[in-house]
């Protein structure tokens, strides 16, 4: 069974690769993402055979994203742009489908990655399929890995979110929601509608705030105050 990752930030490529992939026999749709920095986290999460990887993608391209994986899962691009192909070929990748593509097109581009063999495993998460010990983000100078053991809280305002570290803040593009799901469950709280803390850099819970490891005060809303004290009580 091939496993499979979409990375396109069309809800139409989504719906059209998604049915082609239900479809067509020994392939299975692991994830779906709206642009790499999702891809990234997904990699890291599951094991991911074929990445169907659109180019225009906001924040990271394609090609960029292809070129930060050390060892990535097979590749096929699927972008409404053919000026791209030859750097595609030159990344080595299985096959370059041209938006709106065919499902017999698909097939053929598919059955040249059962042609090479697939070996199982993701570019990131490895043969125990372990999860993820980082968030990953985009900043001007490219992918940064931010341990979550490292994170304090995070910050909503507006549509950026502000990761805080000991060390420095991260500003990341992203919704709250977003975040929160590539958060390890567990060890990460709502505490308030814009903010999101570690449960380990919790020292003191008050009645409408949290002091955290390195004395740092965050709200707690009553909304979310019961479910603070249950994660802080263990």
């Amino acid at each position: 069974m091939i496993h499979c990752l979409i990375a396109d930030d069309e809800v139409i490529a989504h719906q059209i690769l998604e049915q082609y992939i239900l479809q067509t026999e020994g392939l299975t749709l692991i994830a779906k993402c709206r642009n790499a920095m999702e891809a990234f986290a997904k990699l890291q999460q599951h094991k991911i055979d074929l990445i169907f990887l659109d180019i225009e993608m906001p924040l990271v391209n394609g090609i960029t994203f292809l070129k930060t994986l050390p060892d990535p899962p097979k590749v096929i691009f699927t972008t409404a742009y053919a000026e791209y192909a030859l750097q595609g070929y030159e990344l080595n990748v299985v096959d370059y489908l041209l938006k709106p593509f065919s499902y017999e097109r698909f097939s053929l581009a598919v059955g040249k990655v059962k042609a090479l063999g697939v070996s199982g495993v993701s570019a990131l998460a490895g043969e125990s399929d372990e999860v993820s010990d980082a968030l990953v983000i985009k900043e001007k100078e490219g992918m940064i890995r931010i341990p979550f053991s490292e994170i304090l809280y995070i910050e909503g305002s507006r549509d950026y979110m502000r990761v805080v570290t000991p060390e420095r803040k991260y500003l990341v593009h992203l919704t709250m929601k977003k975040l929160e799901e590539l958060l390890p469950p567990g060890k990460f709280i709502r505490t308030h509608k814009s903010y999101i803390v570690s449960v380990s850099k919790i020292k003191i819970v008050k009645t409408a705030e949290l002091v955290l490891a390195d004395q740092q005060v965050v709200p707690v809303s009553g909304h979310y105050k019961e479910g603070v004290v249950r994660s802080f009580g263990g």
